[in-house]
Order: C-alpha cells, then sequence, then structure tokens
C-alpha cells in the first residue's frame, strides 16, 4: 500500500495481482512524506516511521481501506484518489498457488501449497473459506462499506491504462517492472471444469465487474 497525502492518492495492493510491479514503479516518484507500506526498498527504508502508529487494522502491503484509519482519515478516503489493480481470478488463484509453493514461512496454507496439487489446494475447506471474502469491493471500501475506488486497473490491459493512472496521480511513471514472476504454464491447464466452476462461483462479482472470462 502507498498512501500519498502530498498527490493525495491511495494505493490499495491485492495480493497476486501483480501490485509489486506497480508498488515499485510507484515509489520511484515518491515524495519524501509518503507512506510506504510493504516489502519493496523504500518501504523498508521508511518502516520505522510506522513503529508507534495506532491504525484501525493490520497495517501491512496488502491492508484494506478499512484498516489504515489513523494515517489517514474518513475525510480523505472520500477526497483521495484510491486505485487498485485486479486480476483474472482463474490466472491469479494459479499465481497464488506457485507463490505460496515457494515460501518458507510458518502458515497453513503454505504448508497445503507445497503439500498437495493445485486442485485439492483450491477445494481444500480452509482455502475456499479465505478466497470467499477475497473479492476486489473489500480492500477498497471504508468501514462502513461504502466503496471509495477512483480506479480499477486490469493487470492485463496495464500498459495501455498507464495514462488513466498517470492523469489520477499526477505524475508521469516508469514502466512498472514484472516483478514476483512464476514459472509456470499456462492458467488454463490447471484446471478441471469443476475447478473452472468453483472459482467462476467464488469470485462471481469481480469476474462479471470486470468482464473476465476463463480463456483471458
Amino acid at each position: 500500500m502507498i498512501i500519498s497525502h502530498g498527490r493525495q492518492f491511495i494505493f490499495v495492493h491485492i495480493p497476486k495481482t501483480g501490485g509489486t510491479s506497480l508498488a515499485l514503479a510507484l515509489e520511484q516518484k515518491a515524495m519524501k512524506d509518503d507512506i510506504l507500506i510493504g516489502d519493496t526498498p523504500k518501504a523498508q527504508q521508511r518502516r520505522r516511521r510506522l513503529k508507534d502508529v495506532k491504525t484501525s487494522g493490520r497495517l501491512w502491503k496488502h491492508s484494506k481501506l478499512a484498516d489504515v484509519y489513523g494515517l489517514v482519515d474518513q475525510d480523505q478516503l472520500e477526497r483521495y484518489f484510491v486505485f487498485t489493480l485486479v486480476r483474472n481470478p482463474w490466472d491469479r488463484m494459479v499465481s497464488y498457488y506457485h507463490w505460496l509453493r515457494g515460501q518458507d514461512f510458518d502458515h497453513p496454507a503454505v504448508t497445503l501449497a507445497k503439500g498437495v496439487g493445485f486442485s485439492t489446494f483450491l477445494n481444500d475447506r480452509t482455502t475456499r473459506a479465505s478466497l470467499s471474502i477475497d473479492g476486489a469491493a473489500r480492500y477498497v471500501s471504508d468501514r462502513d462499506g461504502v466503496e471509495r475506488c477512483n480506479l480499477f486497473l486490469r493487470l492485463e490491459n496495464l500498459a495501455e491504462d498507464i495514462a488513466r493512472l498517470e492523469a489520477g496521480v499526477g505524475v508521469r511513471l516508469p514502466q512498472p517492472p514484472h516483478e514476483n514472476r512464476s514459472d509456470r504454464g499456462p492458467y488454463q491447464q490447471y484446471y478441471s471444469a469443476a475447478d473452472q466452476a468453483l472459482v467462476a462461483d467464488i469470485f462471481a462479482a469481480d469476474i462479471a465487474r470486470f468482464a473476465y472470462q476463463f480463456e483471458g
């Protein structure tokens, strides 16, 4: 997440949507008082600034808008240019699975992904429960549940949509690098018909809203 009071914008980083690449591009233009939350180089350098800050929720790179009261107030949430990245959910789930398999921290999702195939992981009860509350709107809604996002950027169209983002944040951005690229084949090959339907059901709202299709 990035909060810029100087340029009056908030970047909300939904997991596994290409947000790290965009954060790296944004922080190249960061103002000295911008709040950078995450594991990018400048965010790590500025981490101590947040040591004693009290916020309404967990403060990490995937914080939701409802989590960051204390760094921003309601008036700022309503006035600032809020944006985020979204991604084809079928592709996103394969990326998530492979990312987990590459981690070494102690977490049930990491253990599960390392021990089973993609279909078993996707159909696991805990996986399904966590994904059921992982739609885009939840990340960009305030504490009253009101959506505050001014721009949803689709990862698949980021190169074309970057001009809209630059107009919103008021600065020209470098081309985002492709970070955290996973070594895998096309996501479609991971899915049975049943698993394809499962993701379609879980992310029905995002699929309809952003006109995603399984074939891309």
